[in-house]
């Protein structure tokens, strides 16, 4: 089969389309015919192998030379002790070494794909979909009628956590460039903020949960703009953008983290995790009509350094998806 493959960290010019030996499933898990995966900013970051994470990925080169989480396609076998799916079943949710043409995953971290939602929908959605989900719900605590404000709301993460909060209730504000506006407010922003004309951070509106994909705003800035007992919820590691640009963020999210525990409004951040139950939720939202995956780009396998490329120069309109045909 084909399969991307990398044995030396650096830029997307170390990944190669190579035919490797097709897996076999463990007893616990099923062998995907992959149709579609899409790609999340974890994935620059293992290929460039920045030192802190060296100690878990490899020190020199990396020990696993596989990419890919998000993953939609047919249940081709099942080990000995799977009982959830058949071959045949149309299935999504997170596996090891996605970007290939076969690929196996445990039976609790996918769910049977809703019928009106095609491959690429469904592979756009486990890591950007439930970091959103769990954020705003988990994290955030997001009520009914509570004013929502989501930084880099035309992201892959962001677009998602729109159509979430509006699932919720929440009036939702939008901050993005100006060629996303009508699309942000299209998914269902009541309003939109153009940072390119407007900084939030400086309006006289209050905010009970902030939802921040990008973390571009000091610690003083953000929670100007919290109400009394707001939160604020740091998503992820800083999303998409230059390598450097999210290391550097990262490092303003941890000091506002800190700085966060003298003050009345709460600020968080955490990782996504992946579960069968907020999958299925995630498959429900879109089978009912409150949650339409934006894909930005299509690939096929053989294109993932350039799709790589272009998801990290940060202007990605939603997810970028691999087609595997």
């Amino acid at each position: 089969m084909k399969a991307i493959v990398y044995s030396n960290y650096g830029s997307p010019d170390v990944l190669k389309c190579e035919e490797i030996e097709k897996p076999v499933p463990k007893d616990n898990e099923v062998l995907i015919r992959v149709r579609a995966a899409s790609l999340n900013p974890v994935d620059g970051h293992l290929m460039r192998g920045p030192l802190p994470l060296r100690p878990m990925t490899g020190l020199r080169k990396p020990r696993n030379a596989r990419l890919g989480v998000d993953v939609s396609g047919h249940v081709e076998a099942v080990g000995r002790n799977a009982t959830q799916f058949k071959p045949g079943d149309e299935v999504f949710g997170a596996c090891r070494a996605a970007l290939a043409e076969y690929a196996c995953a445990s039976e609790s971290r996918l769910v049977v794909k809703p019928n009106k939602v095609t491959f690429e929908q469904a592979a756009s959605v486990p890591v950007a979909g439930l970091t959103a989900l769990q954020g705003l719900r988990d994290k955030g605590k997001i009520q009914p009628g509570q004013k929502v404000l989501i930084n880099g709301a035309s992201g892959g993460v962001g677009t998602f956590a729109v159509q979430i909060a509006k699932s919720f209730g929440a009036d939702v504000t939008g901050v993005c460039s100006t060629r996303n506006v009508a699309m942000v407010r299209s998914i269902g922003a009541d309003r939109v903020i153009d940072y390119t004309k407007e900084d939030f951070s400086q309006s006289a509106q209050r905010y009970d949960l902030i939802f921040d994909n990008v973390s571009n705003h000091s610690f003083s800035e953000r929670r100007r703009i919290l109400s009394s007992n707001g939160t604020c919820v740091l998503a992820g590691i800083g999303g998409a953008g230059s390598h450097e640009g999210q290391w550097a963020r990262l490092g303003g999210s941890l000091k506002a983290l800190v700085a966060s525990w003298f003050v009345s409004q709460k600020f968080v951040t955490f990782i996504a995790r992946i579960t069968k139950e907020d999958l299925t939720i995630l498959g429900e939202l879109m089978s009912t009509g409150k949650v339409t995956p934006v894909i930005a780009k299509r690939y096929g396998l053989n294109e993932v350094p350039q799709a790589l490329r272009y998801l990290e120069e940060g202007h990605a309109q939603g997810k970028v998806v691999i087609t595997v045909t």
